[in-house]
């Protein structure tokens, strides 16, 4: 940031828009969804004033006022005294609930821009609104816009080049509700309009009778169209470029390489004579098919629908569908966010965690979520693996999580003290998702799981080949044989697979493969592996969001739970 630069605070209650409108001005790329929360920190970004003068814009996390009550208001609190020039983002469809928020804002004495945005659904609503006698009365200026669309956009660029310092009166909490109240009897009118079929929609997804049922036909066809989504990817587009192109270079270069150190590292063992993509265990061939013909459709597919269910604003609706049940394990429904972004990649879904509201309920999340919940890509290879010995095997797999889930919360929320808080969290009006902001996020998504997973896939498989050439996995197999051969009923060769579990467990459960396992002791190694451990990245944002002692009290749960789940299911599951 230059000296002469004006930072620029993009500020409003949560989920009115704020971080399309800092998308539109920046051009930076942030995760857009129709549920509150989506920013928990704060993004920066470089706007352009005019031909000179750039700003800073900062996309606050959300507030309905100034007086913080969790670490995300803090953050927004602590910034209004850095800031220059504030832009109040206000849902123009909901203009009395941000009102409170820009009365406080105006007493800060600094250049306050009021934004009103999602003004395109203002006239499917009957909501009529008086901008010039708003700007009047509030003594601000005041700009439509469509986030979404980039309506107004200009137009507000222009108000905020222009910053003129806003001369608020200090009011009582009593007068400024009092004044909001006389703003909407002077701005605000509302035209009859009959129901519309979203508005209908929330009545049944809302209500306990009707709204489990709708929870469950939407998983399960969410689930149905992931899977059509992600097989019909591989079946026609993924594998044949592999089994027909990619096999020629690699058939090419094995003749070249002949034998020796490098040709097992690049290509790997052949099975049966030949180039196997999903044994051969070499860079070149399950290092790249793996990640991008196994796993990569996956990732495609579950975002994709996830974008969908995210900006149409049902998740906030499932999360009150589910809060009892969350209740029982000591969270409230709001944590199904985390355990559904976590079902995509453990790492968003640690990193929404700060989301809840104390350490208590952070801790049982992580620790939920590190044990029971897969991410997409090991969903993926264990569908792949396990599913060919039959649905059935793979249902128990996910079967046994769940039930591991609801064991653990129900004993984590016995035991550790206090109480998980009541849900608070604003249900957003449905919107129908438009394909352009679906797209974007998938895209975001898909181009950061491309950077994180392909060079540690590729890096797992190095690290293999090598401790398989310089016998390390030999110790670790002579250590571990215990605990494996006799406790879990493993071969010494799942070993190696636990350890690059560490790096990526889809990678992990993929190296159980060419082990010749039995269909019991692979059900055992795919649970043990989901429980025993997070993988690297996954653990590295944990330690940020537990602290240190939170993290080890963690990891200590999932060792022990490895254990007895592990040597359970040996006794119990059929021999």
């Amino acid at each position: 940031m230059e000296d002469h630069e004006k930072k620029i605070l993009l500020m409003g209650n949560p989920n009115v828009g704020k971080s399309a409108i800092f998308s539109r001005l920046t051009g930076a790329k942030v995760t857009i969804s129709n549920y509150p929360g989506t920013t928990v920190g704060f993004s920066q970004g470089r706007m352009k004033l005019s031909d000179k003068e750039f700003g800073v814009l900062m996309d606050v996390p959300g507030v309905y006022n100034l007086d913080p009550l969790c670490r995300a208001d803090e953050v927004a609190c602590g910034l209004i005294s850095s800031g220059d020039i504030i832009v109040n983002v206000l849902d123009a469809t909901n203009l009395e609930r941000g009102l409170f928020l820009t009365l406080e804002l105006i007493e800060k004495n600094k250049p306050v821009v009021v934004a009103l945005n999602m003004w395109d659904e203002t006239r499917h609503k009957g909501i009529e609104i008086n901008t010039g006698r708003l700007e009047e009365m509030l003594g601000v200026p005041v700009v439509t816009t469509c986030g979404i669309t980039g309506e107004g956009i200009k137009a507000l660029v222009e108000r905020i080049r222009q910053g003129i310092p806003a001369r608020g009166q200090v009011l009582s909490r009593e007068e400024k509700w009092k004044r909001a109240g006389e703003i909407i009897s002077g701005t605000q009118i509302l035209h009859h309009h009959h129901h519309t079929v979203l508005e209908a929609l929330e009545e049944v997804t809302t209500r306990p009778v009707t709204g489990l049922p709708v929870a469950l036909v939407v998983l399960y066809l969410s689930f149905l169209l992931i899977r059509a989504i992600a097989e019909n990817l591989i079946y026609y587009v993924l594998d044949p470029l592999f089994e027909q192109y990619w096999i020629r270079v690699v058939d090419w270069l094995n003749g070249v390489l002949g034998s020796g150190v490098l040709r097992e590292i690049m290509i790997g063992g052949l099975v049966d004579g030949k180039i196997d993509f999903g044994s051969s265990f070499g860079l070149l061939t399950t290092g790249l098919y793996v990640p991008l013909a196994a796993v990569l459709p996956y990732i495609i597919s579950f975002y994709f629908v996830l974008g969908i269910i995210e900006d149409s604003g049902y998740l906030p609706r499932l999360a009150t569908q589910v809060d009892n049940f969350m209740h029982k394990i000591g969270l409230h429904g709001y944590a199904i966010v985390p355990m559904i972004l976590g079902l995509g990649c453990n790492v968003p879904g640690a990193m929404a965690l700060r989301l809840l509201e104390n350490r208590r309920e952070k801790f049982i999340a992580a620790t939920l979520m590190a044990i029971t919940v897969p991410c997409m890509a090991q969903i993926a290879m264990i569908v792949g693996l396990v599913g060919e010995r039959g649905g059935k095997y793979v249902a128990l797999i996910f079967g046994i999580l769940f039930v591991l889930m609801v064991v653990k919360g129900l004993i984590l929320n016995r035991v550790m003290k206090g109480a998980s808080p009541e849900i608070l969290w604003e249900i957003p009006p449905y919107r129908m998702p438009q394909i352009g902001p679906v797209l974007k996020k998938l895209w975001m998504r898909i181009s950061g799981f491309m950077k994180e997973a392909l060079p540690m896939v590729l890096g797992g498989v190095l690290l293999v080949n090598l401790l398989y050439m310089f016998r390390v996995l030999d110790v670790f197999a002579t250590v571990l044989a215990p605990v494996f051969r006799d406790l879990w009923g493993l071969p010494e060769g799942t070993i190696s697979a636990m350890v690059i579990g560490f790096l990526r467990k889809d990678v992990a459960v993929g190296m159980l493969g060419p082990l010749d396992l039995s269909t019991r002791q692979l059900v055992i190694a795919c649970t043990i592996l989901t429980i025993y451990f997070p993988c690297v990245a996954t653990f590295t944002v944990m330690i940020r969001e537990l602290g240190i002692k939170d993290m080890i009290r963690s990891v200590g749960i999932m060792l022990v739970t490895a254990l007895t789940v592990g040597g359970v299911l040996n006794l119990v599951l059929w021999k």
